[in-house]
């Protein structure tokens, strides 16, 4: 796999290959070999619930244990350490078949202590949505995060022939295709899980 320059990624835009939108400055978010993604309105945290756990295959639906919040232009969301929040970029990303990208956190919000992804950072081929971000803060002192701020990049690789069955195929189980907003996990809808039986 080799991953796309700068200069690659602005020839993917232009042919739209590609599809970052709204790509507001077009030259200050393009780096080197990445593209810098803004953080959108809507978070959603945990709720404090009377369960001993989140049980993955639980019928009854995961997102009543998060709750929602949209924050307006100019004010601040705050993630406290140790705290948890699910949000999206504010863009929406649209990847070819032939190609997979990386979200990213960017090193100045990590020096903060802020995580952007836990473990989902890897964008299949054929994607297109809004991209989940896992953000967590993992240092001492709670952290503003404001809607329109880069927090994230992300990164294109290559692959060596386009998929035969990308993100969003009718024969592949697309959870979170196309999504708009913070999702909450979908994981009780995975395969492996619905073939068990719920005690």
């Amino acid at each position: 796999m080799a991953i796309l320059s700068d200069k690659d990624i602005k020839k993917y835009l232009d042919d739209r290959k590609i599809v970052i939108e709204p790509l507001e400055d077009y030259e200050k978010q393009i780096q080197p070999s990445s593209v810098d993604l803004r953080i959108g309105s809507e978070f959603k945290g945990f709720k404090i619930i009377r369960k001993p756990c989140i049980d993955p295959r639980d019928t009854s639906d995961i997102a009543s244990y998060m709750e929602s919040m949209f924050i307006e232009e100019g004010e601040a969301f705050i993630i406290h350490p140790n705290e948890f929040a699910l949000a999206t970029t504010y863009e929406t990303v649209k990847i070819p078949d032939n190609l997979v990208a990386r979200v990213e956190g960017r090193s100045s919000m990590g020096r903060l202590g802020i995580t952007m992804h836990v473990t989902a950072g890897y964008i299949d081929p054929g994607f297109h949505g809004k991209i989940t971000l896992e953000i967590s803060n993992i240092g001492k002192m709670p952290v503003a995060l404001y809607p329109g701020q880069r927090v994230c990049q992300i990164v294109f690789e290559t692959m060596t022939s386009p998929s035969e069955r990308p993100y969003g195929h009718p024969e592949r189980d697309s959870k979170y295709m196309g999504q708009k907003r913070p999702e909450s996990s979908r994981i009780k809808l995975d395969y492996e899980l619905r073939k068990m039986d719920v005690k």
